[in-house]
């Protein structure tokens, strides 16, 4: 049968992964219902010409007309703005990839979620900013959510999801990025060039910045917790610079059991989209002589303090994950607009998370998505000013 699949934020790298396993599939075995950007109208336009879905839709009102007039003489049904991007996650389809980055992606994430279908989760912001609605949600539309970060997807391949009293830990690897044996010297003069650089993935500006200053493998301890009901006691993180063992489940008996596999995409990608089959794919085989060795180390938590910062948001609870996510991406834009320097991405989301913890509402948990969506808000603005000041 033919599935059909939307995909939201088709433009950025885990879109266009998705599309290409799309590509090379059987013939008929997949059909494009809705394709969804933020900005990038020329790049949308192209995936509509060839893969012909239904809809397109594109966040930014600015890039309309560039839309229209790439795709006029075609079919397809052209929406635009914040709305039309939520109806897009609402449109029923087999499978939905959600790969809108940032908390942007929380509402059409939840629309998608609501169908009680399968849901693709690219997006790890959902559940840093709104780990428990979210859960819940899922769990009232008995949705299948299928995680697509490659550590989340290789817990879900080897956890024991029906006895989980015999789950010890879980272990996230994590590239330690670019600056993994950085002095702290060498920290203060780091380049947006350089923190861009990752050696291992290429990934787009924002995840990239992230996996630089280890704020993505932060992240992905505050998404583990929530996606497989685990306190942050239970959640380990280990350097692994060659990333092919993407995560590992120990067991109390002692066992370890890892998912390994070259780095890419894809193959996370395509777990999700055949899910609870397999899919062929062109990914390439793993040659262990030719990896020679695999190295795993400690965490340097004093170096990368973005890490400390999201584990204990995430113990914290409360909108504490909600400011430390808001507060992040605003010191990564800023960041990549040359505004502050690199070592000030934790500065600026560590004073941003004091500046609200005295609030009594802080430690409570959120009861609504609208609460969520001001915190969020809140927190944004309190970032945006300690950038124009300490910039």
């Amino acid at each position: 049968m033919t599935k059909r699949i939307s995909i939201l934020g088709s433009t950025g790298s885990i879109g266009e992964s998705t599309l290409s396993l799309v590509r090379d599939a059987a013939p008929n075995a997949y059909q494009v219902v809705c394709l969804t950007a933020h900005t990038n109208a020329k790049k949308l336009a192209a995936q509509a010409f060839e893969f012909r879905p239904e809809c397109v839709v594109l966040a930014d009102p600015a890039q309309e007309q560039v839309l229209r007039d790439a795709l006029r003489g075609t079919n397809i049904e052209i929406a635009i703005g914040r709305t039309a991007l939520i109806e897009a996650g609402a449109r029923p389809a087999d499978f939905i990839m959600a790969a809108i980055i940032g908390a942007a992606g929380l509402e059409p994430t939840l629309a998608a979620v609501a169908q009680g279908t399968h849901v693709g989760l690219a997006n790890k912001e959902c559940l840093v900013c709104a780990g428990t609605l979210f859960m819940d949600a899922v769990a009232r539309a008995e949705t299948a959510l299928l995680p697509v970060d490659s550590e989340h997807n290789a817990i879900f391949q080897v956890l024991s999801q029906e006895r989980p009293k015999e789950v010890r830990r879980l272990i996230l690897t994590a590239s330690g990025g670019p600056f993994r044996k950085f002095t702290d010297e060498q920290l203060k003069s780091v380049t947006r060039a350089q923190a861009l650089a990752h050696p291992v993935w290429d990934m787009g500006a924002k995840i990239s910045i992230d996996s630089a200053s280890l704020m993505n493998k932060g992240l992905e301890l505050i998404e583990a917790s929530y996606l497989f009901a685990r306190p942050s006691s239970q959640i380990d993180i280990i350097v692994h610079p060659q990333s092919i063992v993407h995560s590992m489940v120990e067991y109390v008996d002692g066992s370890v059991l890892a998912q390994m596999g070259a780095p890419d995409m894809r193959t996370p990608i395509a777990y999700a989209m055949a899910w609870p089959e397999r899919m062929d794919t062109n990914v390439k085989t793993l040659d262990f002589a030719q990896v020679g060795k695999l190295e795993f180390y400690e965490p340097e938590p004093d170096k990368f303090p973005a890490l400390r910062l999201a584990r204990e948001a995430l113990e914290a609870g409360g909108f504490a994950p909600t400011v430390l996510n808001a507060s992040n991406e605003i010191a990564v834009e800023a960041f990549l607009g040359d505004k502050i320097s690199f070592l000030a991405l934790t500065a600026c989301i560590e004073t941003t998370l004091n500046r609200f913890e005295s609030e009594q509402t802080f430690a409570k948990a959120p009861s609504t998505i609208e609460e969520i969506l001001d915190f969020d808000q809140r927190a944004r603005n309190a970032a945006r000013q300690w950038v124009a000041k300490n910039g």
